[in-house]
């Protein structure tokens, strides 16, 4: 995929599972509804909405296993042994395959998605760059072993576990593609800024990263955190909320901010003077099919 190319890749799979489709989402985890005919159907939905819109226009898309809680310390609130948390990653895997396979005509990269092994918004369990490169091992090994294409890691709230993924990915011969979340101030969770972040990753890992992404967070916070942003050209993908709430404020909220997709699609292409080499577009917390047409099309 060519770096002036635009990809797609989908939104908030959780909240569409939640809000839109009634579904209970337990530490709000999807992966264990590949073992529910219900949950599997909503799902292939939800992709399917994504993918229809790849196939129209003509463009590449990413297609993310439901994997973002399938790792121990979560599988384990779930009910999940390490030998069952394998299997589901696996199955993950088998299961985006499958659905990609009934889109022939659309360029389809399948990335297996880790998720933090804290909260996401608030920053827990902080490890040093050894402990989160052990840590995150396991999963990366079960999503590598059943055929990703590459590994993404989202909604990274401090460096280190970040240093972690990427050197646990580069042992195992796997692109990846570590992205954070930025508060209201374009800050990480932690207080770093975006740049350091970014910068510290790089050098403990010799650049090993893709390229780095930015998520879970609505365009207006991203952009202040592109103010003298010396590292723009190492982010090259955007998975953006579509609602203005801090994460404090999302976390506390019973109904679904879906914001409007022509403003967030039009909030998210004021980025682009300031982040030349984004490839990869997307929606996270409350975007559905609606928000990230409105992107690619205002892009």
């Amino acid at each position: 995929m060519a770096t002036s190319d635009i990809a797609m890749t989908d939104g908030g799979i959780e909240t569409v599972l939640l809000f839109h489709e009634g579904i209970e989402l337990p530490d709000f985890a999807a992966f264990p509804l590949l073992y529910e005919a219900t949950g599997r159907d909503a799902m292939r939905r939800y992709f399917e909405s994504f993918l229809q819109i790849a196939q129209e226009r003509g463009i590449p898309f990413v297609l993310g296993t439901p994997t973002w809680r399938a790792n121990r310390d979560w599988g384990e609130r779930l009910g999940y042994s390490p030998a069952s948390l394998a299997r589901a990653n696996a199955d993950a895997v088998a299961f985006v395959r499958d659905v990609a396979a009934s889109r022939p005509a659309v360029e389809i990269l399948v990335e297996g998605v880790l998720g933090p092994r804290g909260d996401g918004y608030v920053v827990t369990n902080r490890m040093t760059a050894d402990e989160a490169e052990a840590y995150h091992s396991e999963q990366i090994a079960s999503l590598v072993d059943a055929g990703v294409d590459r590994i993404s890691a989202l909604t990274m709230t401090y460096p280190e576990e970040a240093i972690g993924v990427v050197r646990a990915a580069r042992a195992l011969g796997v692109p990846v593609v570590p992205s954070f979340t930025v508060e209201v101030d374009g800050s990480l969770p932690d207080g770093t800024s975006l740049g350091e972040a970014i910068e510290r990753v790089d050098a403990a890992t010799g650049a090993a990263a893709a390229y780095f992404m930015v998520n879970c967070a609505h365009p207006t916070h991203i952009s202040h955190a592109l103010e003298n942003l010396a590292t723009a050209d190492r982010i090259g993908g955007l998975r953006v909320n579509a609602s203005k709430q801090s994460h404090a404020e999302l976390d506390e909220a019973e109904e679904l901010d879906e914001g409007d997709p022509v403003a967030l699609g039009i909030d998210n292409a004021t980025l682009r003077t300031k982040l030349p080499r984004v490839q990869v577009l997307g929606g996270c917390c409350g975007t559905d099919a609606r928000h990230v047409a409105e992107m690619i099309a205002a892009w």
